[in-house]
């Protein structure tokens, strides 16, 4: 036989040299949960094979290769766990639709990935069969699907992964606000859904983010705004209105209200347009102090009408404000006085941001802080709900991230420390980012995946844009799921016994684990969630 085939987890990542190896066999999932394996597949010489499988429940996908020039900081990363040494170069990550033949090269490892979806199955065990052929011989493949009475709880985590709008729109070269740039819009608000995403970040104004200052992206304003006589203002909540019955109508539970004040340091308004006298017109933005007096009054008839707004939807509940986005030590002045402002007219709403110097929550300035995981023992305790988040800079000392050049298994295990530290929360930047640093020029992530250089492959995104608007997922979208997915399942044996019961069992399988220190075998976290299947079978 000219070619092998095996079944191996979903922590494996397979690359051409990768060796042919075998680690999967039998999964067992709670009712209502997704899973994922793969099949990977070398060949002797060039040619091209066919996988299918007789189980309905299990759709494939062909793992493609991207490539990276900036995978991680190697000299700043000191012991973290890489994949190829951190080396530029191709790394499996796209997930992309398959039709059932897969091309392999003389020696070269590829994977087919398996996810199954236990919706309107019965509880029980299932054989799958995957069948690999090259037309000439065939090998059959078995795996054992075991799906559990107990259902997966729904989801308590509050996750928060930007959404891009403006991004969507510049890469599909669609109108923004057209009924194109909506169904897109809302085609990728079902994916982001649909892998654990329940909060949206919903544009009131331009959000002021990855932006170079004197710099501008593209206008995606859903709030209306009328300048009349003396600087009163009128508002316009239609855009509005509409978006937040797309996303409600599509799952999204929460909605975070874009920043009212610029990134680092809110030291400016963000870009605001309205119709005044002389027509539309940019009235705020970087040439606007933050706490000017015109900016001010805005915000004093602003807050009013989006909390009338709010209470009609019945949204103002499951709406955060934010302030400024990574503020530091060197600008708390500025965004003191910024802070007052969101509290004294937007104080109906949950006030969070990203920010890591517990000072700022010292001094009052914010309600929920969202601190950098490698910081989180800082807030642990002292606050009344912990979040926490990871962008670029979360790798050194082993911190848990999904760039490319990570084990899949540092990916995952984020869902089992949330769950041990007790996280209300987390939130990502980058669910589809695809522009340059600070939005200076639009990329294609297919070809270049690293912010133009700025940030290592798999920070800025982790969806590709799919032909006619349909989005396409990552291997690091489905493990990063699989990670909240392992949330629910505690809670579901924290629900069957207590809270202080599951905590002694992360302990005695995995050890006293933390945010720098955790098993990097694939192995013993597989087993790990298998244990808890059976505690709750």
């Amino acid at each position: 036989m000219s070619f092998k085939s095996s079944l191996c987890s979903s922590l494996v990542k397979f690359f051409p040299d990768s060796p042919l190896t075998s680690d999967f066999s039998e999964i067992s999932l709670l009712s209502g949960e997704r899973g994922n394996f793969q099949i990977a597949i070398k060949s002797d010489c060039d040619c091209t094979v066919t996988v299918k499988t007789d189980f309905n429940a299990i759709k494939l996908y062909s793992v493609k290769e991207i490539h990276s020039n900036y995978p991680i900081d190697k000299e700043d990363c000191g012991d973290t766990v890489l994949e190829r040494n951190g080396e530029p170069g191709y790394y499996p990550d796209l997930l992309d639709n398959f039709d059932g033949n897969l091309t392999i090269e003389k020696n070269c490892t590829k994977a087919v990935w398996a996810e199954i979806t236990t919706d309107g199955l019965s509880a029980g065990t299932y054989t799958a069969v995957i069948s690999v052929s090259d037309g000439k011989e065939e090998i059959h493949l078995e795996a054992q699907i075991k799906i559990l009475k107990t259902k997966l709880p729904k989801q308590e985590l509050i996750h928060i992964n930007w959404f891009h709008s403006d991004c969507l729109a510049t890469y599909y070269g669609v109108e923004i606000m057209s009924e194109e740039y909506w169904r897109i819009t809302e085609s990728f608000i079902k994916n982001a859904v649909s892998h654990g995403v329940n909060c949206i970040l919903t544009p009131l104004f331009t959000p002021p983010l990855d932006t170079e200052v004197g710099g501008e992206r593209p206008t995606v304003q859903l709030v209306g705004v009328r300048r009349k006589q003396n600087y009163r203002y009128e508002f316009d909540f239609s855009l509005l209105d509409r978006w937040v019955d797309m996303c409600l109508k599509n799952g999204v539970q929460y909605f975070e209200l874009s920043h009212l004040f610029t990134q680092w340091g809110a030291k400016y308004a963000p870009k605001i347009i309205a119709q005044t006298g002389k027509g539309y017109k940019k009235i705020f933005g970087w040439e606007t102090s933050a706490t000017s007096a015109s900016y001010m009054n805005f915000l004093s008839q602003f807050g009013t009408a989006l909390k009338e707004f709010t209470d009609k939807k019945g949204i103002t509940d499951i709406c955060f404000v934010h302030c400024s986005d990574e503020p530091n030590l060197d600008n708390i002045k500025n965004y003191k006085k910024a802070s007052d402002a969101v509290r004294k007219y937007f104080s109906a709403y949950e006030h969070i941001d990203a920010l890591s110097d517990y000072d700022f929550y010292k001094e009052g300035l914010i309600g929920t802080p969202v601190p950098e995981e490698g910081c989180i023992e800082d807030f642990q305790g002292n606050v009344p709900k912990l979040w926490t988040y990871y962008c670029c800079g979360q790798y050194k000392e082993n911190l848990p991230n999904r760039f490319f050049s990570m084990p899949s298994i540092k990916n995952r295990i984020l869902g089992v420390l949330l769950y041990k530290y007790n996280c209300t929360g987390f939130l990502q930047w980058g669910f589809n980012f695809y522009y340059a640093q600070y939005s200076k020029r639009a990329l294609d992530p297919f070809k270049e995946s690293d912010a133009g250089g700025a940030f290592p492959s798999g920070d800025s995104y982790i969806v590709y844009p799919g032909k006619d608007g349909e989005p396409l997922s990552s291997l690091r979208q489905k493990v990063f799921y699989d990670g909240i997915q392992d949330i629910s399942a505690l809670k579901a044996l924290e629900n069957k016994y207590s809270r202080e019961y599951v905590l002694d069992f992360i302990e005695k399988e995995l050890g006293d684990i933390n945010f720098r220190s955790y098993p990097l075998e694939n192995k013993k976290l597989l087993s790990f969630r298998e244990k808890l299947n059976n505690l709750l079978d």
